[in-house]
């Protein structure tokens, strides 16, 4: 069944809500539905069946208005007011919620840290028929929506994917699209992230600190969150992948690098292993690091690292953290978040390198004998590239029905669009996949 499907998506008002659409990330996710919406009207958007219906939620009507009018204003139109709703909402008020969920197809999340406040959404969103996806970089909040609600997701027919941001889409997709590009059979990768700023330097909102705080914090639940799924081991197919070092250089970028701390590593593996169970697909090993720097950027790094790793075992640690983001890392979280210039001068680029067998060899004998090397590049990150997944997100909810799983339930980004068209609809909005080097035997 597609996103709140049956008799019912004939009644509801809205393709989609924008829910938190007055916070930091929400009010650039407004403008982006505000151009799919444009697109859509002119024909040439990624809608085939006319205008996008959609509205914003939140709590303050003022300021609701207020980023509409912002995104009226960014988009060089009069005005967005007539066509976009306004609907009072609140994370504490399950009512809201559920009169929200209600009246639309698709809920774009937008309300973190997700373990404090993602729950009552999903729970709306599932009880109510709503699909509901989200920008999540909490692996426990994502595992354990998947303990708790995939089985009524499933029956209601509607889906919930988390991390439908830069976390983790571009990993998620990007080791899919590594893999339908290798002729042959792909049984690993290992990508590598790199942000490039402009003279303004590079800022993000401290959301996405709180969220790193609260998780490193709460690391051993996660553990046991695990156990209580009972997740099956996923094979391990071809060469064993090597763990790299807390530290190493690569002379493919030369420059230091690190192993990811987001949440890339445990999205794209509950992908993998749906693909593995679910459609008997050859699951590929996968490891996600960062692109450092050199000498000097380590250094400082390290030392931000050790403090950061010390206070957040601690509450009044984890009370000066979230307090000072600033001082804790070195001026890249701020409570304002990044300035237009600095989100202007910045993009990031995710290279994928791969691994696996020629066609007719067996992935289980004998050492890998293909190579291949992709690329996912896009805009600054956190404010541009998010909103543009999550939006492309959301239209493939709803455009790809048939291509998405049979059954409802709660999924990882590249489970759920692994047939659908994302990755073109990703293309056509600048966040761009290609091959760097063709398989070589």
């Amino acid at each position: 069944m597609a996103a709140g499907s049956g008799t019912k998506s004939a009644e509801r008002l809205y393709d989609m809500v924008v829910f938190g659409a007055s916070g930091f990330t929400g009010q650039f996710v407004v403008e982006e539905v505000a151009r799919a919406a444009a697109a859509a009207a002119a024909g040439e958007g990624p809608l085939c069946r006319g205008p996008l219906r959609w509205a914003v939620a939140g709590r303050s009507r003022e300021k609701l208005r207020a980023v509409l009018e912002r995104a009226a204003e960014r988009l060089g139109k009069a005005t967005l007011g007539a066509e976009v709703d306004v609907l009072l909402c609140d994370v504490g008020d399950a009512g809201s919620l559920a009169a929200m969920a209600k009246q639309t197809r698709v809920v774009l999340n937008c309300v973190g840290p997700y373990r404090f406040f993602g729950e009552p959404v999903v729970e709306a969103c599932v009880e109510n028929g709503a699909s509901c996806i989200d920008i999540s970089g909490e692996p426990q909040f994502l595992e354990g929506m998947y303990l708790k609600y995939n089985e009524k997701a499933a029956e209601k027919g509607v889906y919930v994917v988390g991390s439908c941001g830069f976390d983790s889409i571009p990993a998620d997709m990007g080791v899919l699209y590594t893999r339908d590009k290798l002729k042959g059979t792909l049984t690993a990768v290992e990508s590598f992230l790199s942000v490039k700023s402009g003279p303004e330097g590079v800022a993000v909102h401290d959301g996405t600190w709180k969220s790193a705080v609260y998780g490193l914090a709460d690391e051993d639940s996660l553990k046991k969150l695990r156990k209580k799924i009972g997740y099956a081991p996923v094979p391990i197919v071809g060469a064993k992948l090597k763990k790299r070092g807390f530290l190493f250089y690569s002379r493919e970028f030369k420059e230091y690098c690190i192993p990811f701390m987001g949440s890339d590593g445990s999205v794209v593996k509950r992908t993998q292993r749906y693909l593995h169970t679910e459609l008997q697909e050859t699951p590929v090993q996968y490891g996600a690091y960062v692109n450092v720097g050199g000498l000097g950027s380590v250094i400082k790094l390290m030392f931000a690292g050790l403090l950061f790793l010390l206070l957040v075992k601690f509450d009044f640690g984890r009370k000066l953290l979230i307090k000072y983001p600033e001082f804790f890392s070195a001026g890249r979280f701020t409570k304002e978040g990044p300035t237009q210039k600095q989100m202007d001068g910045t993009s990031f680029t995710m290279t994928f390198f791969g691994e696996g067998y020629s066609e007719g060899q067996d992935p289980q004998s004998g050492k890998p004998n293909v190579r291949i090397c992709t690329e996912v590049k896009g805009p600054e990150p956190g404010y541009i590239a998010t909103p543009i997944v999550m939006v492309q997100a959301a239209v493939s909810l709803l455009e790809d029905a048939a291509s998405l799983p049979k059954r409802g339930g709660v999924y990882s980004p590249g489970a759920a669009f692994s047939k659908t068209k994302l990755i073109d609809r990703l293309n056509r909005r600048g966040v761009e996949f290609s091959v760097i080097s063709k398989p070589e035997v």
